[in-house]
């Protein structure tokens, strides 16, 4: 384990470069415009010109939208890819959970692969006998520990390849993406090991569209877009940036936008309880969402509205100012309305917001911005379920 102050992860301008099949000139005078212009058509660059450090006992979070680059930066960091130009360092012992089974044979019982991934980390086998019940009960796998792996979901690969790299005693742990598999009690184990490795001051490297997981456990975040690191810092500055500036490419959030824009949606900002401008907000606390309009002309008793989905698409709740008995006499040019959601009763997850404004009659949709605004909650006081219930308990009498 790395002191205070060491650096347990250096990056310098690594990069990895992948050729496309397929794709290459045809003929001899298309390669020699190619190699004249400096580059191949050929070529797709996954991760460029990285360079970061990680310092020992530090956790770090990677963010950004799919196809961004996350999964090869921490590819190049375990090893498990080459780079094609720079170099990675890592000091310590490194343990990885990137790729779903890797070192699992499928023929062999899980118990049998425990000892087989737990030889590759490096694990003594007294060590692995040793601490078997626990690895078998932190997989939560019952009876099937005994069968091939072959048989296994990929919930239960990852089950049972965390729970033997937990016990590795890593100095770096790298994970992608594993906190999205398997059910909610074992989420909660997953997180509760990260706190302990934590306390233990290991490094943590892990990719994640948790971002309420990210902004709770990270330290400092990477944001990667199109194979380049575009921001580093604190978590919530770092989230409201990707969120605000690239979340939605190469993901499933489909965004619609329609009206006749007599009066326009101009601005959105969401604020936290203190008024601070934020993109991941607790359960039970304020969530501010001040909306900036734009009008034409003179609009008589315009209806503002909202809804949330969850990113799945599950429409959570929705509601207007009229609903709400606000009755708004008339707007013209610009101004302010604040939607507050106190206290917001969401637990952990992502979130979608639409915003729409029309006619008290509901006959003219002036602009309505569907899925537009995405937001996270996080929930720390270990609650499940979908929404916060305020409930309280009363102590048994005796007797």
């Amino acid at each position: 384990m790395g002191e205070a102050g060491d650096i347990a992860i250096e990056a310098r301008g690594v990069g990895k470069r992948y050729r496309v099949r397929g794709h290459a000139p045809p003929t001899l005078f298309g390669r020699l415009a190619s190699a004249i212009r400096g580059r191949r058509p050929d070529e797709f660059w996954a991760l460029r010109e990285a360079t970061f450090e990680v310092p020992a006992g530090r956790t770090f979070g990677v963010i950004g939208p799919n196809g961004s680059g996350k999964s090869s930066l921490l590819g190049l960091v375990a090893g498990t890819i080459t780079p094609t130009c720079g170099r990675v360092t890592t000091r310590g012992r490194v343990c990885s959970l990137l790729e779903l089974g890797a070192g699992f044979h499928p023929d062999l019982t899980g118990r049998e692969n425990v000892f087989l991934n737990a030889a590759l980390l490096g694990i003594p086998r007294e060590d692995v006998r040793r601490r078997f019940d626990r690895i078998a009960e932190f997989a939560g796998l019952g009876p099937f520990i005994e069968e091939p792996v072959r048989h296994y979901s990929s919930g239960m690969y990852v089950r049972l390849a965390f729970a033997v790299a937990a016990e590795s005693e890593p100095d770096v742990l790298l994970i992608d993406e594993v906190l999205a598999v398997g059910d909610v009690a074992f989420q909660l184990r997953c997180l509760d090991r990260i706190r302990e490795l934590q306390r233990r001051n290991r490094t943590l490297l892990f990719v994640s569209h948790a971002l309420q997981t990210v902004e709770e456990f990270c330290h400092e975040v990477l944001l990667v877009h199109r194979g380049s690191i575009v921001a580093r810092g604190e978590p919530a500055p770092t989230i409201l940036r990707y969120i605000r500036e690239f979340m939605g490419e190469g993901g499933p959030v489909y965004t619609q936008e329609f009206g006749t824009r007599e009066v326009e949606i101009a601005d959105v900002t969401f604020r936290d309880a203190d008024g601070r401008e934020a993109a991941v907000f607790e359960t039970g606390w304020p969530m501010h969402v001040d909306v900036r309009w734009r009008a034409r002309g003179r609009i008589e008793r315009p209806v503002f509205g909202f809804s949330v989905k969850t990113a799945n698409g599950l429409y959570v709740f929705g509601s207007n100012t009229q609903i709400a008995g606000v009755e708004i006499r008339a707007i013209e040019g610009e101004g302010k309305i604040r939607l507050t959601l106190d206290p917001l009763t969401l637990m952990s997850g992502q979130y979608l917001l639409s915003l729409a404004i029309h006619s008290w009659d509901h006959a003219r949709q002036f602009h309505r911005r569907e899925d537009w605004y995405p937001f996270a909650v996080r929930n720390p006081t270990g609650a499940l379920g979908a929404f916060f219930l305020n409930s309280r308990w009363t102590p048994p009498s005796q007797g």
